[in-house]
């Protein structure tokens, strides 16, 4: 055959070749359009909706004073979660610098692995200790903690009952579990009767509820869970994120507050809020429901170890915490000064006695127009909208520190009072 024959029979499969692969190709790059041009709906979507959240830069430590990027001047925070104002105390930072120099920066393993050290033992026995249970295990968040706690605890024979506004974390967590799901009304003993009474079959029932629901700052109502939990015989769990530290006496959470901490099983909480802000969840209960735990939670058995950095600065808080119930008693004074100082000029706050005070307006734009005219004046406020709250529920989340002073909550309440007045929220 001579070569320009051998030539021409190539040819043709060559060209089919690179047909198909410009048909491939072509295909891809619709694909990516397509999926281009439905997320760009979404994202106009919302826009429009006025539910857009932008995200500011901070060029400070977290703390009741901070700057922002864009904003001149001194600016008032009053939506972190940093209710204790642990994030920038001094003895905490300085235990993160002494743990990161060390145990270093970080353990490049999972705990079961190589990377457990002293100190992550030593802080699980101390916020054991904290919370007066057994033992207690550490995740990387409380969203791990509450993905990697229902799953092994609740099989197929069992029942988890719920109350509907539970946090996400919890609803998720749920979700990876294959017990029959219960849902009762918020905080309403009567449905949640019921929904014991309809579970009274299943091997073991499980009440789950936020200590404190974080978008309005209500209190569980535990002392009738328990009841009702104890004379069904059903199990009780709460979720402590907005609690631990600094409600009840000695800041041990809503169980101390309000007098079950002997009755509620299992507490799951969080080292990002007022334990230092840092990053970390964890779960306290039974020694044997931990030990389990540590043997099939997913979360945590497949996660990176908390920081030395981290466990460090959150070792400190909790010391200061055990050492003294001094900070955690001076957040009852400024919550009522705020609280009171707005419902006087004639805003709605929803809740009652709790650090959270939702300032009520019912508009998306409006909670996100009126956000953006108090960072003029100097106070950082973020608007929350759907999907965060229920629509036609918008609002802002004033949060109080006990880093916040006086003069600061008052401030703060003179700039709601004027950017109220301009967008005839209040006369």
């Amino acid at each position: 055959m001579s070569l320009r024959a051998v030539i021409r029979q190539l040819r043709t499969p060559l060209r089919a070749v690179l047909r198909s692969r410009t048909l491939i190709t072509g295909r891809t790059y619709g694909a990516v359009a397509q999926a281009r041009s439905v997320l760009e709906s979404e994202l106009d979507t919302i826009r429009a909706a006025g539910t857009w959240k932008g995200e500011r830069v901070i060029t400070s430590k977290q703390g009741a004073h901070i700057s922002v990027d864009g904003s001149s001047g001194d600016i008032l925070n009053f939506c972190a979660n940093n209710y204790l104002g642990l994030s920038s105390h001094p003895e905490v930072i300085q235990a993160g610098i002494e743990a990161l120099q060390k145990y270093g920066a970080g353990l490049s393993s999972v705990r079961f692995i190589c990377g457990t050290q002293d100190l992550h033992k030593n802080l699980e026995q101390k916020l054991a200790q904290f919370h007066e249970r057994d033992d207690c295990i550490l995740y990387a968040s409380c969203f791990d903690a509450n993905a990697g706690l229902f799953e092994v605890l609740l099989g197929p024979e069992d029942a988890v009952i719920s109350d509907e506004l539970n946090h996400a974390s919890i609803i998720d967590g749920i979700r990876l579990c294959k017990a029959k799901r219960f849902r009762y009304k918020h905080m309403n003993l009567k449905d949640l009767e019921e929904k014991l009474k309809e579970s009274q079959s299943s091997r073991l029932r499980l009440v789950v509820t936020d200590g404190v629901f974080s978008m309005d700052g209500d209190v569980a109502p535990l002392v009738g869970i328990c009841d009702l939990a104890e004379q069904y015989g059903a199990l009780v769990f709460i979720d402590e994120c907005h609690a631990t530290g600094f409600l009840g006496p000695r800041g041990r959470g809503t169980d101390e507050l309000l007098g079950v901490m002997d009755r509620v099983h299992i507490v799951n909480s969080t080292l990002g809020k007022a334990l230092g802000g840092a990053a970390g969840g964890y779960t306290v209960g039974p020694k044997s429901l931990i030990e389990l735990l540590r043997q099939r939670s997913r979360p945590y058995l497949f996660s990176n170890s908390l920081p030395p950095p981290v466990v460090g600065s959150a070792t400190r808080a909790v010391e200061l915490l055990l050492a003294s119930n001094e900070i955690a008693q001076s957040m009852a004074a400024k919550t009522k000064r705020f609280r009171n100082g707005m419902t006087q000029a004639g805003f709605t706050i929803a809740g009652a006695a709790h650090p959270i005070c939702p300032v009520m307006l019912g508009d998306a734009r409006l909670a996100s127009d009126i956000a953006d005219d108090m960072l003029k004046l100097g106070v950082y406020v973020i608007g929350f909208s759907y999907p965060v709250v229920p629509k036609g529920k918008a609002r802002i989340r004033v949060q109080i520190s006990a880093a916040h002073t006086d003069s600061d909550i008052d401030r703060a309440v003179d700039a709601f009072i004027q950017t109220g007045r301009k967008h005839g929220v209040i006369s």
